[in-house]
């Protein structure tokens, strides 16, 4: 029920980064209509990304209703946000098994490069659309430590 109750807040974050930030999708190029499993594996549901230009959606299922994907990401929720941040490396991780790569790697790679080409921090944009908690939980998140990297 989880996945439930967080819906809005993916949906208000994705629309929010696809307005303020759309050269991403520029940059994933023909792998906008790709289906990406994004798959924080100590947390109890996982999360689809559907990065299409015009209408991109991030949908919470519970393990036991993984839909179909084209690509799976996996690692652990902090992980999966310091990479997304720019703290960690993605082809570091994915060397020491840390990130797990599964289905269309070019996809994968498309996506990484997107964020990777970024000024700033997408973590740093999520949290000005919430002003009075959001920095305060991304410094959070940013200071808990990583199994191998810190």
């Amino acid at each position: 029920m989880i996945e439930h109750a967080i819906q809005p807040l993916l949906q208000k974050i994705v629309r929010y980064i696809s307005r303020t930030r759309p050269d991403i999708f520029d940059r994933i190029g023909p792998h906008t209509n790709k289906v990406y499993l994004i798959d924080p594996v100590n947390l109890p549901l996982v999360l689809i990304l559907y990065p299409r230009k015009n209408n991109p959606e991030l949908i919470a299922f519970p393990r036991h209703k993984i839909p179909e994907y084209d690509a799976r990401i996996s690692g652990t929720f902090i992980t999966l946000l310091k990479m997304i941040d720019g703290q960690l490396d993605g082809d570091a991780l994915f060397f020491t098994r840390d990130l797990i790569i599964e289905g269309d790697t070019e996809a994968v790679v498309c996506l990484r490069n997107a964020l990777d080409d970024l000024d700033g921090s997408i973590a740093d944009d999520i949290a000005t659309l919430f002003p009075r908690i959001g920095a305060p939980i991304i410094s959070i998140f940013r200071n808990i430590k990583t199994q191998n990297h810190e």
